[in-house]
């Protein structure tokens, strides 16, 4: 087996289990009743704003840079920077800040979407409620000097971080996407 059949191989489960998520319909009913709530809160203005209308665009992807970034950063510091308890500390602070924003203008967008994209949406934010937990418990374990702890805490949020950035481009990008074009002859 070469690397390029490996890739296509994991690349095919992965839509595969995607495809399932999107078809299955057991959390519907929640799903219904979260995204009624989201849309009946009186948002007025402010909805198109958390929904990017200024912009032209989602405003959700602009706002997860914030905690992505700072936790990517305190990554590489935790790695390569020796001594830098303190700036992965800030960096991971940081990241925590920016998590409200980022989820309320993800809400805002999710309440809209339709059944198969809610479903893998809603997987993509308990994967940020994941990575939310993990990075709190890596800044508990840094502001208490169990650095090491602190590590391997951000080594699970930043695991899934990357499951819910992997879900939200299937939810943003392949869901929504437009077929390819045909060539004509």
């Amino acid at each position: 087996m070469n690397t390029r059949d490996f890739d296509t191989s994991a690349s095919s489960r992965w839509l595969t289990a995607l495809d399932r998520m999107e078809r299955t319909t057991a959390v519907d009913p929640a799903i219904r009743v979260l995204q009624r709530g989201i849309r009946s809160l009186p948002l007025g203005g402010v909805r198109d704003l958390l929904r990017g209308g200024p912009l032209g665009h989602p405003l959700h992807p602009v706002l997860v840079q914030v905690p992505v970034g700072c936790w990517l950063s305190a990554a590489v510091v935790d790695v390569a920077v020796p001594g830098a308890r303190r700036a992965a500390t800030t960096l991971t602070a940081v990241g925590l800040a920016g998590v409200a924003p980022a989820a309320v203008a993800g809400w805002a967008d999710w309440a809209e979407l339709p059944p198969g994209q809610a479903r893998v949406g809603l997987a993509h934010a308990l994967a940020s409620v994941t990575s939310v937990a993990c990075y709190a418990g890596s800044l508990t374990a840094r502001l208490r000097g169990r650095t090491a702890k602190g590590r391997l805490w951000a080594l699970g949020g930043l695991a899934a971080v990357a499951m819910a950035g992997a879900l939200g481009g299937h939810v943003a990008y392949r869901t929504t996407a437009s077929p390819p074009e045909t060539p004509t002859t």
